[in-house]
Parts: C-alpha cells; sequence; structure tokens
C-alpha cells in the first residue's frame, strides 16, 4: 500500500531593517506564511532579527543563525562543502566508522528555511551550510508557486522564462568537481554547460512566447473598440469571485495565493448593448519579481488596455493600503496608471459598521461591497454602466441595402435605440462610443 509522503516542514526567517515598522515586517512575515502554506508546506517556526540591513554574508546573526540551525539540525557554522584530504594510508588503515543512529524525530526536522528578502547566491550557500536545510528567498517561493499554478501554454512559457532567470545566477558546481567536459565544447566546466543551455533555453522561449503574444495582441486588437472592464489588484483580494458574480462564469475560485495567472474575458451579465467585457488578471504582491512582471506583459497588458481599471481591495484586510500601493505600483511599471479607475473595497461582509465608517471617510468615492451578496454586486453593475453611458454619444447611420450582413456588428458595438427605412437603406438611430461609431462608419464606407 502506498504511503503518503510527510508534509515538507519549513521555519520562516524576517530581517528587519530600520525603515520597516513592527506592524509592517509582521505583515510581510504572515504573507510569506501564506506563500509557503501554497507551496504545500507546513511552517513550524519563525525566526526573525533586527538588522542595519540585509547585505551580510550570513545575513544573521550568530546567536540568530545557532537558534535556527537548532531546529533544522545544521550546525550553525559555515563550513567547506569539500570532504578533508585523505592520505592513502590513511584511508586503507582507517577503522570505518559505524554510522549513527538517526534522532527519533530528526525526520521532522524543517527540511527548508524560507527567508522573507532576495538572497544573494553565496547567502544561500553560506545558509545551506550552516542550516542543513534547503533555503528558498521569497522571490523563489513565489517563481515556485507560479510554475505550479500555470495552466495554459502561454502561462506555462512565461513562468518557465521567469524560473531559469532566476535559476541561471544561482547555479553552483556539483560537489562531484564540476570537471571540464570532454568532445564537443571540450574546455567548459559543467557550470559553464548548463549556463549556456538555459541561456538556448531562454531563446527559444523567448520565440515560443512572442509567437503566442503575437495572437494574444491580436485577439485584444478585435476588442479595442468594445467596453472593457480590467480587475487588476492585489493577489487574493476577491478578484475571481468578483469576476464569477459580475459575469456568471466558472472562473477559478480558491481561498489562496495566485489562484489566477491566466487571464480570462468573460461578458457582463446580464448582457448589455453595447456588450461590456470584464477580464480577471494576475493577482500583484510585494516584491513581485521583476522577471515575472516583464514575462507577463501580455496578461499585465489587459489592464493597460482597458478602459476602466477596477482596483479590488481586501478591505477587510488591516494591511490593506499597502496592498493597494504595491498594486498601483506595477500599474505604473508598465505604463497602466493612466487609465480611469474605481477602487472597489471588497470584503464588506467581514467588516463591522464601524470598520466600514472608517474606510468611507478615507476612500469616499470607494465602492463597498461584498462579491457573495447579489446587491452589492448588482449595484456595481449599474455603475459600470454609468460609467460608460457618461462617455457615450447618440449619432445616426445609414445600413445600405447592399451591406445588411453588417447589422450584426452595429447590434455589437452600439445600441440601436431606432430602425427606419428609406431609398438608401436601413437608417439606424443609435448610442455608443464615439471610437466605435467611427470604425462602424469605415466599415459601411
Amino acid at each position: 500500500m502506498e504511503t503518503t509522503p510527510p508534509t515538507p516542514r519549513a521555519v520562516l526567517v524576517g530581517i528587519q531593517t530600520p525603515d520597516v515598522d513592527d506592524t509592517a515586517h509582521e505583515a510581510s512575515l504572515e504573507e510569506l506564511g501564506r506563500l509557503v502554506k501554497t507551496l504545500g508546506y507546513e511552517v513550524v517556526g519563525t525566526r526573525s532579527q533586527k538588522r542595519e540591513g540585509t547585505s551580510s554574508a550570513l545575513l544573521l546573526g550568530s546567536g540568530k543563525l545557532a537558534e535556527l540551525a537548532a531546529l533544522t539540525g545544521g550546525t550553525g557554522v559555515v563550513g567547506s562543502m569539500a570532504p578533508p584530504p585523505k592520505s592513502k594510508a590513511r584511508q586503507k588503515f582507517e577503522t570505518p566508522q559505524t554510522p549513527a543512529e538517526p534522532e527519533p524525530d530528526a525526520s521532522r526536522k524543517p527540511g527548508f528555511v524560507i527567508v522573507d528578502h532576495e538572497l544573494s547566491p553565496s547567502q544561500i550557500r553560506n545558509l545551506e551550510r550552516a542550516t542543513g536545510a534547503e533555503v528558498l528567498d521569497r522571490t523563489g517561493v513565489i517563481v515556485e508557486i507560479f510554475h505550479r499554478h500555470a495552466n495554459t501554454r502561454e502561462a506555462r512559457l512565461q513562468v518557465e522564462m521567469a524560473r531559469l532567470k532566476y535559476v541561471a545566477p544561482r547555479l553552483r558546481e556539483s560537489s562531484a568537481g564540476g570537471g571540464r567536459q570532454q568532445g564537443p565544447g571540450a574546455g567548459e566546466s559543467t557550470l559553464d554547460l548548463d549556463r549556456r543551455k538555459i541561456r538556448d533555453r531562454l531563446s527559444e522561449l523567448k520565440d515560443q512566447l512572442d509567437a503566442v503574444q503575437r495572437d494574444s495582441d491580436q485577439r485584444r486588437a478585435a476588442r479595442r473598440d468594445q467596453l472593457r472592464v480590467a480587475l487588476v489588484g492585489y493577489t487574493n483580494a476577491g478578484k475571481s469571485s468578483l469576476m464569477r458574480a459580475l459575469t456568471g462564469s466558472q472562473v477559478l475560485v480558491e481561498d489562496k495565493l495566485f489562484a489566477t495567472l491566466d487571464t480570462t474575458v468573460r461578458t457582463l451579465q446580464p448582457e448589455t448593448r453595447p456588450r461590456v467585457l470584464v477580464s480577471d488578471t494576475v493577482g500583484f504582491i510585494k516584491q513581485l519579481p521583476h522577471d515575472l512582471v516583464a514575462s507577463f506583459r501580455s496578461t499585465l497588458a489587459e489592464a493597460l488596455e482597458a478602459s476602466l481599471l477596477l482596483f479590488v481591495v481586501d478591505g477587510s484586510d488591516p494591511t490593506y493600503e499597502a496592498q493597494l500601493d504595491v498594486s498601483r505600483s506595477v500599474l505604473r511599471e508598465i505604463g497602466a496608471d493612466t487609465v480611469p479607475s474605481r477602487l472597489v473595497l471588497n470584503k464588506m461582509d467581514r467588516v463591522d459598521a464601524a470598520g466600514r465608517a472608517a474606510l468611507l471617510e478615507k476612500h469616499p468615492d470607494a465602492i463597498l461591497l461584498s462579491a457573495h451578496a447579489p446587491e452589492d454586486v448588482s449595484a456595481l453593475r449599474d455603475t459600470i454602466i454609468a460609467y460608460f453611458e457618461a462617455a457615450m454619444v447618440d449619432d445616426a447611420l445609414v445600413l445600405p441595402y447592399a451591406k445588411q450582413g453588417l447589422i450584426g456588428e452595429v447590434y455589437e458595438s452600439a445600441r440601436v435605440l431606432s430602425e427606419t427605412y428609406d431609398e438608401t437603406g436601413r437608417v439606424l438611430s443609435i448610442r455608443g462610443l464615439p471610437g466605435a461609431i467611427a470604425r462602424l462608419r469605415r466599415s459601411l464606407a
């Protein structure tokens, strides 16, 4: 009978620098814990230390490092990874030592140390030697989550590129020696060869991703004159729940970080004329790796090309303002900060009356709602429609009898208020956005 492998165990490590207050530091560690649990690891301890910076070779002081090593079963000392040299005579006559019995609970010692900062390759190597555990930094955890959650071909290509860019500078020679290669590529070390393979694979992935993104760009271009709303915001703020409520679609909804990596586009329900498209985008997070932001350019372009952004924020989270700042920072990075936007404070079913009043006082223009309350979702729908209505104009079009096949396009792009007929064709009184009406006129010319 197959046995279920034990859940990997991890210890979290936080470094509090002078520019970070206690509340922000604790919130960051708590978020890291949720990231680690999303990977399926069990968090069994947390160690934190106040330091002037994070540039030291060991990151931690000797006392805190000893505490961490006691948890993981390490020595607490950074020694050489190479075995001590032995003479042939010593190897011949040395009596083999009987291996010591493992401690009864040795198998349950944490096998991972997760650090709430981005680490250099040498810092990772030193911490691994001192703790005897595998070390991941915050970026490594996020990249691994993206790797596990990518479903579509585009997302898988994007994540593999980001993952290789993360791994490349952290490669190291194997403990077996990493000698020179023989044959093709002779003169290259194993490390050089591995790095060349990564460069070649990155080039191949870029070509594949460019082809996939050209298709995505074409699909977005076809929707350019349509009314588009993009849901953006911090991971796990409830964007997918709101997407499902607004569109009636069966998008994935899970209470974990980065459940959604692929952009989903659906029609606002009940359907309007002209119809409104709603897109759900990848969530943001503090210290989202730049390579992931770059790789997900196509996905984030939904926000860049939207007519209206809805900043979805978990209003019940004490750190919601910091999360909103992160979301705005990422959108600035891709140039989407100029797109019209509205703030949506979600999960109000978890906030009491006093909390709601405080939120409204601080953000008087915000939309307060719960994605699980139909009346709240209906009010948001009305707000979206009213926003687009304010930009629409009335006009008249003549659809020649020879081009009656275009009537579907007219109904898709504008609201038809009335129809009459004369000797030239069908005369339509319409209401729509100026850009959409101009495109219709070009089609009918």
